[in-house]
């Protein structure tokens, strides 16, 4: 009985441990990545959020952080943090962008944006 005994308690040991490995996992899993693109309906840098209206008409309102990293900007050169700035100073109503972000809390937070319009404008020229 002894051996028994000894065997369920390393099973159960086992199986805790188990358990608390993925709910670790689960904890500590990185964050779904999400990706919208459309026109800029509007950009609210006391808020550091912008409306970007897809081409269905959903409005997605999505704020920036200074980790937000920029493509398709002439202030890409000098630094996330500046290149940020100089980005939501020059984005305006009408500018195509392509958006990747993260929603917790039903707020949406850009981890990348990128300028689309420039893109197509270079595509079409070459």
């Amino acid at each position: 009985m002894k051996v028994d005994a000894k065997r369920f308690s390393a099973l159960l040991t086992g199986l805790f441990l188990l358990v608390a490995i993925v709910a670790l996992q689960a904890a500590v899993a990185e964050d779904v990545m999400h990706a919208v693109s459309g026109i800029v309906k509007s950009v609210d840098k006391g808020t550091k959020t912008m409306v970007v209206k897809t081409a269905d008409g959903t409005q997605h309102t999505i704020k920036w952080t200074d980790e937000t990293t920029v493509k398709g900007v002439d202030a890409t050169g000098k630094g996330v943090a500046a290149g940020s700035v100089d980005t939501y100073e020059g984005l305006k109503e009408g500018t195509k962008v392509s958006v990747k972000y993260t929603e917790k809390g039903g707020e949406k937070t850009a981890v990348a944006i990128k300028d689309a319009s420039k893109t197509t404008a270079k595509a079409v020229t070459q």
